[in-house]
Order: structure tokens, then C-alpha cells, then sequence
């Protein structure tokens, strides 16, 4: 039986430092893609697939995110604030995790856009989804499939979806798009302070719980005003391949 969540987490308390100068006075998730802040591509892509609540994370010019946000409607937007600090992925969630109820619910990066702007992705992620089975369920895309993404790939994955990391110097086929459906139950003891979801996905990998789906469409990781820049022009002329 499919799970629908309700609820998600959105990353947005990065420094942006690979996005300067275009950061220095803007936080990442505002720098606009083809007139829109990428936070609110994230954000209106969640409400289209039926998520109602989203918890956004704030640390850097957090006022900023925390402005943009206040009169948005669908989703709403619960602020988790880091302004003291910056608990890294998986701290930032595990911070969140009253306001993310006991059902699975969806971690996004502010960063990574997928088009066309559709909600297939999601809506398969939720109707793939095996509580019993699994602690997490990530959206991987292939290098054929993504833009500002030169990384050697992060997992393989078997014909069932059980992920397996990339070893050193090894080139693995599928790389997480920042998009993941997690079961609370990842975050059980978790450590204390910053911490990154890695080290949750490693023990998930360990219990052989950690799954993932192949995307559809295309995705674009902006890490870089050079990336930025090649996702407006794919944008505005329309030439996406799949």
C-alpha cells in the first residue's frame, strides 16, 4: 500500500560558498532559476504532489528565507531555526523531527531542480515505498540524466532498488539528486550536534534498508553560477532530453 506524505524537509541553511559572488548577499535557496527563487521550485513541486507541510531550515541571512516564506500558503512553511548553529544534513533534520510527525516524509536540498516540473518522480517514490522494507528511498538520477553534476556517481543499485556505495576509485552509475522519502525510524539514536546523513545511509545500507528509484525527467544540481547558468539556458529554450 502506498504511503502519502504529508509532510517534508527542505535543506536551506548552506553557505552557498560555491555559488559566490551570487551569495554574498542572497542566501542559495533564494538565487532565482528562470524568474523563480530555487526554494520555491522545491517548495511548489512538494505542494503539487500533496505534501501540506514543509519544514525549512534557516542559518545563513536565515531573516531572508524566513520573510520570503511568511505568507506562503500551500505548502506551509514551518521554520527550524540554526542560526547558533549549523547541524549539517542529518543534525538539521533530527532537529525537525517533532515537527515531521511519525509518517515517512520527504528531505529535499534547496539546490537540486528537476524538470520538467512535475510531480511523477515523487508520486512514484511514494507508491514505491515499503515501510517494512525500507528506511530511506532515494531519487537517483545517471549521468546522462543530470546537469552540474561531473561527480564519479555515489551508489549502484540492483535490480530490486538496494543501494551499495561507490568504493574508491571505483565509477558508480546513479548519483543521489538531493530528494530522498525517509521512514522516521532512520534517525533512531541519532548522534548529537551536526552530523551528516551519511552516516544514517550507511547504517541503513548495513541493514540492507537503504533503496533506491531511478528518476524521471531530468536533474539539475546547482552548485556553481556556472551550473546556474547552463539550467536557465535548458530552461528557457525548452531543450531537455531524457
Amino acid at each position: 500500500m502506498a504511503v502519502r506524505p504529508k509532510r517534508a524537509m527542505v535543506l536551506a541553511g548552506g553557505l552557498g560558498l560555491r555559488m559566490r559572488p551570487l551569495t554574498l548577499d542572497t542566501p542559495k535557496p533564494l538565487v532565482r532559476l528562470a524568474g523563480k527563487p530555487m526554494l520555491d521550485h522545491v517548495l511548489d513541486r512538494l505542494s503539487a504532489a500533496g505534501v501540506e507541510t514543509v519544514v525549512v531550515n534557516v542559518h545563513y541571512l536565515a531573516d531572508q528565507i524566513e520573510q520570503h516564506v511568511k505568507s506562503r500558503k500551500k505548502p506551509k512553511v514551518i521554520i527550524s531555526d540554526e542560526r547558533a548553529l549549523l547541524l549539517d544534513t542529518g543534525g538539521g533534520v533530527a532537529k525537525a523531527l517533532d515537527k515531521l510527525g511519525a509518517d515517512p516524509f520527504f528531505i529535499c536540498n534547496a539546490d537540486s531542480i528537476s524538470i520538467p516540473a512535475s510531480t511523477t518522480s515523487l508520486t512514484r517514490m511514494a507508491a514505491a515505498f515499503d515501510p517494512e522494507r525500507m528506511d530511506s528511498l532515494m531519487l537517483l538520477a545517471t549521468a546522462a540524466n543530470a546537469v552540474g553534476y561531473d561527480g564519479l556517481g555515489d551508489f549502484f543499485m540492483t535490480p530490486d532498488g538496494l543501494l551499495k556505495r561507490r568504493r574508491e576509485r571505483e565509477v558508480a552509475p546513479f548519483a543521489y539528486t538531493g530528494t530522498s522519502l525517509a521512514h522516521p525510524r532512520l534517525f533512531r539514536d541519532p548522534p548529537k550536534g551536526p552530523f551528516s546523513l551519511n552516516s544514517l545511509w550507511d547504517r541503513a545500507i548495513e541493514a540492507e534498508r537503504l533503496y533506491g528509484l531511478r528518476q524521471d525527467g531530468q536533474w539539475m544540481h546547482i552548485g556553481t553560477p556556472e551550473a546556474l547558468e547552463e539550467a536557465e539556458q535548458m530552461l528557457t529554450s525548452g531543450e531537455f532530453y531524457f
